[in-house]
């Protein structure tokens, strides 16, 4: 090795402890032989890491080596047996042996694995929404070959155990270092990590033991779903290996907008708007809401942007239908536009009839504006 220990970590040379340890989990799980199978080049810099580590993690080693370069610490222990930190990698098992004094080995049994999740869109309306519906999905994945029941063996026999990993779906190998031995398990090349091996082929799927499906699902969708929630259902993702259970797919929604209403949470909004006349002289007036018509008798002088509550007329709970939001109106006044001459003298003979107990907030503010400005 030529390269500067700290330029392999890619740390400088006033690194502190935790900033070297930090940095040597970033490179072994960058260079970790589980994660590039056969590469020998990978294989060599996981080495380097490792031996650069061992040696700027001992405090003495390190100052030697600041102060001499590897000539320093040559014949005195480094390599590739070092392990500290690796209790925080889950990258496969990972062994130290040092003066070449017998590893302990644990061999990690490729046991059952659950099926991928799977994950399906779902636009609603936004009736659909609140209130909950049914909907008929159709939806495509992997799911076992009915042929082989997922073997992937033809139909009469069955998978052998792997005479490369002898069942176990991983290898472990070793490296000779300096200061001892290294060993580390990784992926068996001949199973592909599932701990058998298929002699006869299943025809129907090619030996994969899965196939491509397409499936229909009839979904029951409770009230009160709104965008971006997740509706799970169990079972219907694809299947698991080594006799592990089926995943499960999640059905997120997009709730569309709707002409009237909005919501926030189980709460619904809306405008109302009301003419001048039925803003100043009050009017019994239709409010909307998600479950229909509700009679309100409107003030007089009501003011643009005045609110409404109405009490349990909100979204459904969705964990409880019983419990429901509140809906919530504004009034909103429309200015009449286009008026005839007529309503125009009429207007004006009224407005003039006005005094500043009539207009308030006017009345107000330009007093405000005579004090301030005149």
């Amino acid at each position: 090795m030529s390269a500067d220990y700290y330029d392999i970590l890619g740390v400088g040379k006033s690194a502190s402890d935790d900033e070297l340890k930090k940095a040597f989990r970033q490179k072994v799980k960058q260079y970790h032989p589980d994660l590039h199978p056969g590469d020998a080049e990978a294989e060599a810099k996981f080495k380097e890491v490792n031996e650069a580590y061992s040696v700027l993690s001992d405090k003495d080693k390190r100052a030697k080596y600041d102060r001499f370069g590897k000539a320093g610490v040559d014949g005195q222990g480094f390599g590739g047996g070092y392990s500290a930190g690796f209790e925080d990698i889950d990258l496969g098992d990972i062994f130290s042996s040092f003066f070449g004094g017998g590893a302990s080995s644990r061999r990690r049994r490729n046991g059952p694995s659950q099926g991928a999740n799977l994950k399906y869109g779902m636009s609603l309306e936004f009736m659909e929404a609140a209130f909950g519906c049914e909907k008929d999905i159709t939806i495509t994945k992997q799911d076992k070959c009915v042929s082989c029941n997922g073997s992937g063996a033809q139909p009469g026999t069955t998978p052998e155990t792997c005479p490369t990993c002898k069942g176990a779906g991983r290898i472990q190998e070793q490296t000779q270092a300096l200061f001892g031995m290294t060993m580390y398990s990784r992926t068996c090349p001949t199973c592909q990590g599932k701990g058998t091996v298929v002699k006869s082929p299943c025809q129907a799927c090619h030996g994969r033991g899965n196939t491509t499906v397409t499936k229909k699902l009839h979904v029951k969708i409770p009230a009160g779903v709104d965008s971006g929630d997740m509706l799970p259902i169990r079972g219907e993702g694809e299947p698991g290996t080594n006799g592990g259970p089926y995943g499960d797919l999640y059905i997120q929604f997009r709730v569309k907008k709707h002409e009237l209403f909005t919501r926030d949470g189980m709460n619904t909004f809306c405008d109302v708007p009301i003419t001048y006349a039925q803003a100043a002289l009050g009017d019994t007036i239709k409010i909307p809401t998600i479950y229909g018509n509700v009679d309100y008798k409107l003030r007089e002088g009501t003011q643009p942007g005045e609110t409404y509550t109405v009490k349990n007329k909100g979204i459904p709970n969705k964990n409880n239908a019983n419990i429901k939001g509140d809906h919530i109106c504004k009034f909103v006044i429309e200015v009449p536009t286009g008026l005839t001459k007529q309503q125009k003298d009429k207007l004006k003979d009224f407005n003039d009839t006005l005094t500043d107990r009539n207009y308030s907030k006017v009345s107000k503010f330009m007093q405000k504006l005579k004090n301030k400005f005149m």
